[in-house]
């Protein structure tokens, strides 16, 4: 008899330019990447609210990784910037809730880097099974 083995919900937000491309190189590169990833393709990464985030905590996800282009490097000039203004607000709010803060990190990998693409999924996807189930946002109407 086989115990199944906790597998995390883990939801990546990918701007389109850098990141989404980056995994479409690790696919095309057979490096592995764990399949509970579930990947959300957004024009840059500045056009991910941080209510998509809670949103995604509140439905069932345990954890949230953005990514996006390098920094200087957006493809819409300054929208990395953005980001990283809007997830430092972020980050204290998720604090203040309660929500470990290894549950959410924002990456920079661009279409080139499909390797630390696969890696950081790697590492993000080890780091939130070592967490656990998120119970915190959970809301019991969003589940099965």
């Amino acid at each position: 008899m086989q115990v199944n083995e906790y597998q995390p919900l883990i939801v990546a937000f990918c701007c389109n330019w850098c990141s989404y491309a980056g995994a479409d190189l690790a696919g095309n590169n057979r490096l592995n990447y764990p399949a509970n990833i579930k990947i959300i393709r957004v024009p840059c990464s500045c056009r991910v609210n941080p209510m998509f985030i809670l949103r995604a905590f509140q439905r069932g996800a345990d954890g949230v990784i953005l990514c996006g282009c390098h920094p200087g490097d957006c493809h819409y000039t300054t929208g990395n910037y953005y980001t990283r203004r809007r997830m430092a607000l972020l980050f204290s709010m998720l604090d203040y809730l309660g929500i470990e803060k290894e549950r959410t990190r924002v990456e920079w990998v661009s279409a080139a880097e499909g390797a630390k693409f696969a890696e950081t999924m790697n590492d993000f996807a080890r780091t939130v099974a070592a967490l656990g189930e998120n119970k915190r946002l959970e809301d019991l109407r969003c589940k099965k």
